[in-house]
């Protein structure tokens, strides 16, 4: 009987440590703020499109000197779209919304930022700075479809903090629409601008 058991018992034990360090394997991205550093683990196994297009935006060193432009305490924190000077940048094409991978909007995730339109992601992020499950994929309508997680923050939460708790208020940025530049009042915008100052592909330390 225990011959038999021990084959089994040995495979299983192989499957969980491959397991185990498929989840070391993962992607991550340490962004270096004007703030602290925040790491980010991705998620290619429920978000393969989502974890490329991050991928190319940071390796391309797009995310570089770019703001946080959004803040709401207690809700998001938003950036990956605009630079210093609060000029939105061109991006790459939109990507396919991923929403209904199982992933759910808790905090510390980070989900792409999109219009109302489904599949309309391109470079913006937000990180959730609480639970927020109105943003979870329900079904699949547009007012359903929800906001798709790509991973999580595994280190530097407390920076996140910091940054959901600046001053913010209205200010002019300027956006792109139909290839012009348009001087666009906002809200939400942090007083004293908080950067992004780069985002550079980061190895799990060892043992983690």
């Amino acid at each position: 009987m225990i011959r038999n058991i021990l084959p089994a018992l040995i495979l299983l034990l192989a499957m969980g440590y491959a397991m185990s360090l498929q989840a070391q394997e993962n992607p991550r991205v340490l962004f270096k703020t004007t703030l602290g550093d925040i790491e980010l683990e991705l998620a290619p196994d429920k978000a393969p499109v989502g974890t490329e297009n991050f991928l190319a935006y940071v390796r391309s060193g797009f995310y570089d000197n770019t703001l946080f432009h959004r803040v709401i305490p207690g809700f998001v924190i938003q950036g990956g779209g605009f630079d210093g000077n609060g000029e939105q940048k061109k991006t790459r094409d939109p990507i396919v919304n991923e929403a209904g991978n199982g992933l759910k909007n808790l905090r510390g995730t980070i989900c792409w930022a999109r219009t109302n339109v489904i599949n309309s992601a391109t470079s913006q992020f937000f990180i959730n700075h609480r639970d927020n499950p109105s943003l979870d994929h329900r079904d699949n309508t547009q007012a359903g479809f929800g906001y798709a997680v790509f991973g999580k923050v595994v280190k530097g939460m407390d920076v996140v903090d910091k940054i959901a708790s600046v001053k913010t208020g209205q200010k002019e940025l300027t956006v792109l629409y139909q290839g012009q530049k348009i001087k666009n009042p906002m809200d939400d915008v942090p007083v004293k601008p908080v950067l992004i100052l780069t985002a550079k592909e980061a190895k799990p330390a060892q043992g983690k």
